[in-house]
């Protein structure tokens, strides 16, 4: 394990049976607390956006925004927020995917995304992979390119990973923790 890996790790408090019985939810808001642990995690985030060459980032509702907006800033790159559907005024691209229990819908204003873009997608969890392949179809629906997916953390043993894999379509998926 890396020290920034160490750093986050120690920074993120595990809550037992939230938001219910038998979960085990990874509350990261003492990594946001901690200017030195969030710093560190916009750096790493940062260095993504490099190495993909992406010239605009996506944050997911809600979490994704925390994380995404300064990472953008550091980077010097367009920041756009994917909203849950309802919440965007004007013109907007929706997109639905299924859920464990039911389905949701995002959605993004088209018009901030163009042919030109490459575009990152942070959240600060992969769990499933729903939201993530969702988002993936929207930015290709608004005529930009995938760079590819960056999370702080990804859920390993629910396997969002292979779900994610096809949509991807060789892009890369990097997670800075895997539990």
């Amino acid at each position: 394990m890396t020290g920034i890996q160490e750093l986050l790790l120690s920074r993120i408090r595990d809550v037992a049976d939230y938001p219910e019985p038998g979960v085990m939810f990874k509350d990261i808001t003492p990594l946001l607390a901690d200017p030195a642990a969030f710093t560190a995690l916009t750096d790493a985030l940062a260095g993504i956006v490099e190495r993909t060459g992406a010239t605009k980032i996506v944050g997911l509702e809600a979490r994704g925004f925390i994380l995404g907006a300064p990472v953008a800033v550091r980077a010097g790159v367009g920041f756009i927020p994917v909203r849950k559907a309802g919440k965007l005024p004007g013109a907007t691209l929706r997109q639905s995917y299924d859920l464990e229990y039911g389905s949701a819908e995002i959605e993004v204003h088209a018009e901030d995304l163009s042919t030109q873009d490459r575009v990152l997608v942070i959240d600060d969890v992969l769990a499933t992979g729903g939201t993530a392949e969702a988002s993936l179809q929207l930015i290709r629906r608004a005529g930009a390119q995938v760079a590819g997916v960056a999370v702080l953390m990804e859920l390993a043993f629910l396997d969002g990973r292979s779900r994610l894999a096809p949509a991807l379509d060789g892009a890369p998926l990097e997670a800075l923790l895997v539990v």
